[in-house]
């Protein structure tokens, strides 16, 4: 199976697949991008719950899932789906896991093997730390900041991610709150961001996920 179409399957695909070359963002963007920069809190390692909500187009019921996550910078990010079937997804530089609720390795991918896994993972991570300079590379940037947060809308610069994604909206203030994916073909994703808390260290029993 081919990477997008693995990594799709799963909620942090939800987020970015960012797989083109970077620009340098506009002035205005660059304006309001350090407005949001400093609203956002730098923390080497963030955690919370979250609660997913997609859309397929043709399909009135919706399919939702819910879990929580952690985000390590310079480690990657363990997305633990709870409901309504267990899962874990293990973003790494280098690497990409899922395992099932018995804990057993289901899927693996490593960059080794998979050369633009690299920048795939970069831009997830990008998005659920808000790594602003990263996103605003790849997307033009729209937005505004008001007392109570910030709200972005990404549109892809290259055609070809426009293909498969149309915009992704964030909204947020000291961590980002909720992410909207809209795809080309229709479908949509809404993942709000619960309770998020920041540490200044992994804690032991997660860093043993990053090993």
């Amino acid at each position: 199976m081919k990477m997008v179409q693995w990594i799709r399957m799963f909620a942090l695909a939800l987020l970015v697949l960012a797989l083109l070359p970077a620009k340098a963002a506009e002035p205005g963007a660059q304006e309001l991008l350090a407005q949001v920069r400093q609203r956002v809190q730098d923390a080497p390692v963030v955690r919370g719950a979250f609660e997913q909500l997609k859309t397929v187009k043709g399909f009135k019921q919706s399919l939702r899932s819910s879990g929580d996550f952690i985000v390590a910078r310079g480690k990657g990010i363990v997305w633990h789906v709870l409901k309504p079937f267990e899962s874990t997804l293990v973003v790494r530089p280098d690497s990409l896991q899922s395992r099932g609720s018995d804990g057993k390795l289901t899927t693996q991918m490593r960059a080794q093997d998979e050369p633009v896994l690299r920048t795939v993972n970069a831009m997830l991570f990008a998005v659920m730390s808000a790594n602003l300079a990263e996103l605003a590379q790849h997307f033009e940037v729209t937005g505004q900041v008001a007392p109570k947060g910030w709200s972005l809308r990404l549109v892809p610069r290259d055609p070809t991610l426009a293909q498969w994604l149309s915009a992704v909206d964030l909204q947020g203030n000291q961590f980002v709150q909720e992410v909207k994916l809209q795809e080309a073909r229709g479908d949509a994703s809404v993942i709000r961001i619960l309770a998020p808390v920041a540490e200044n260290a992994l804690r032991p029993q997660d860093a043993a996920q990053f090993e």
